[in-house]
């Protein structure tokens, strides 16, 4: 994964520098992977998860809201 995609931190990221989550939606592939990294060590690759487990992710996250 390169580091110039655009990536989109998590607004569940606190500004004190940590648990800081990005993905890079313009990276994700249709019905593929969604990548996603750690914001404090861009450097370090980038996690792939299946499209259909991030959804349940977010969606569970949303929910615990």
């Amino acid at each position: 994964m390169s580091g110039k995609a655009a990536w989109i931190k998590s607004s569940y990221s606190d500004g004190q520098g940590g648990n800081c989550v990005e993905w890079a939606p313009a990276l994700a592939c249709d019905g593929g992977v969604v990548p996603v990294r750690d914001s404090k060590d861009a450097t370090r690759a980038a996690l792939l998860f299946s499209s259909l487990a991030w959804q349940a992710f977010v969606e569970e996250l949303k929910r615990s809201r």
